[in-house]
């Protein structure tokens, strides 16, 4: 199976700061200077994405998916590894990926003094193969809200104009961050029957989720990370029978040791 994405021990730091309360400088021979610590975010993290597929990235807010991520889309410097995208390197090749990814992140903004027509419209410009922007407006169930701002949508209907607005470009491959957030039931299953039928069709995504179900359903392979390293890579059936649990929410949370963080928290 070709490969669309492959990651190889990949590693990202930040520098921070150390706290207030800490000892603030560190005096030596060359002067005073502020003491900094390194933050691994990211720790030798590994796997690859065939064509076609739909690949899980899984992980508690501050495993590292952000981070990955945004290596993985080159708009952020990996300090070492080596990173592959449709047989490109992110860094390099930005403008040529570009015209085959999609991107949609949580944290969109876009200019809400527009009509959905109109930011669609924009965005199907700046693709020399741009999909039929009111198809998908159709096929996601908002073509009433044509010509409404986007400022007036409600939050379910702005998650799904994101998604929309991601796959204009008609990608090859799109990345999705938490891409049923706000929408109900209904609506989710709506929007994974949309998404399998374009994996169907040859569409890679790599996406995040904190919804087991939708991993579950969606995903052929997954990732989970925590505190910036895997601790399981391989499919959902495959992350069950290596836990102690039958289901694979429970499995998840025994990954991340998010159930134990939560009742820590009560």
């Amino acid at each position: 199976m070709q490969e669309v994405i492959k990651v190889g021990q990949l590693t990202k730091s930040y520098t921070q700061r150390a706290p207030r309360n800490a000892c603030p400088v560190d005096v030596s021979s060359a002067g005073t200077r502020i003491k900094e610590n390194q933050l691994k975010a990211v720790d030798n993290v590994s796997f690859s994405v065939g064509r076609g597929r739909v690949f899980g990235l899984l992980g508690a807010n501050g495993a590292g998916k952000s981070t990955t991520m945004e290596c993985i889309l080159g708009t952020k410097k990996a300090d070492s590894g080596q990173i592959s995208v449709l047989g490109m390197n992110p860094l390099t090749d930005r403008k040529k990926l570009f015209e085959r990814v999609g991107i949609q992140f949580q944290e969109t903004s876009y200019q809400e003094q527009i009509t959905v027509g109109e930011l669609c419209e924009v965005t199907a410009s700046l693709y020399r193969n741009a999909a039929d922007p009111w198809d998908l407006l159709k096929r996601f169930g908002i073509a009433d809200k044509k010509k409404s701002l986007v400022k007036d949508l409600s939050g379910g209907q702005r998650q799904r104009l994101f998604i929309i607005l991601a796959l204009i470009s008609d990608p090859e491959l799109v990345f999705l961050d938490e891409l049923t957030t706000g929408l109900d039931a209904k609506a989710r299953r709506e929007v994974w029957k949309i998404l399998s039928e374009l994996k169907e069709k040859g569409l890679t995504i790599l996406l995040t989720s904190h919804f087991m179900d939708e991993v579950e359903a969606l995903c052929d392979q997954i990732c989970i990370l925590k505190g910036g390293k895997t601790v399981f890579y391989g499919t959902v059936s495959e992350a069950v029978k290596t836990s102690p649990y039958g289901k694979f929410e429970d499995a998840y949370l025994w990954y991340t040791d998010e159930e134990e963080q939560a009742n820590e928290n009560i």
